[in-house]
């Protein structure tokens, strides 16, 4: 068991860039950096779901078979504004999302992590933008995704099904 890190949110607000700053970059907060132990990894997205615990299976037996660690991406809730306040434009806000923590201890816990190294790592917003956000930054070889079944993926598109028609990396859909 290689342990777990709990990352800010990526769709955090940060400081814009002064206009007449000299170097407009260094206004911007820094992105961390990611572990190098962790390039070239596996990433999958987890939420505690039935489908995810598979793919999180499947990835801990890719991750070993390819002697590559594991990223573990939780994408935390955001819930828009109006939905509370009735108003306009909408905009988003984020949840405290105890779950992430809940999540990481049950991983911490759970013996057949201890077969390859793994991070927790979380984020907020879209979750198909977030696992590519985090693929790109680990220069993962890969995304694993659980299949959504349900009323809601029909209507919306599943998040497999949109983040394998806009990935730069393969994503693997586990049934």
């Amino acid at each position: 068991m290689a342990g777990h890190e709990f990352f800010e949110p990526a769709d955090r607000k940060r400081p814009v860039a002064d206009p007449t700053a000299a170097e407009p970059l260094a206004a911007e907060e820094p992105r961390h950096s990611c572990d190098p132990a962790f390039k070239h990894g596996v990433v999958v997205g987890f939420d505690g779901s039935t489908s995810s615990e598979r793919a999180l299976a499947y990835a801990i037996g890719m991750a070993h078979r390819s002697g590559s660690g594991l990223i573990i991406v939780h994408v935390a809730n955001r819930l828009p504004t109006t939905v509370w306040a009735g108003c306009e434009p909408p905009v988003f806000v984020d949840v405290p999302d105890h779950r992430t923590e809940v999540l990481g201890l049950e991983l911490a816990c759970a013996e057949y992590l201890a077969e390859v190294p793994w991070i927790l790592v979380e984020r907020g917003g879209d979750i198909c933008h977030e696992l590519e956000e985090v693929g790109r930054e680990y220069e993962a070889d890969a995304i694993v995704v659980g299949s959504t079944h349900g009323l809601v993926g029909r209507l919306f598109g599943s998040v497999a099904g949109r983040l394998a028609k806009r990935a730069k990396r393969p994503v693997v859909v586990i049934p």
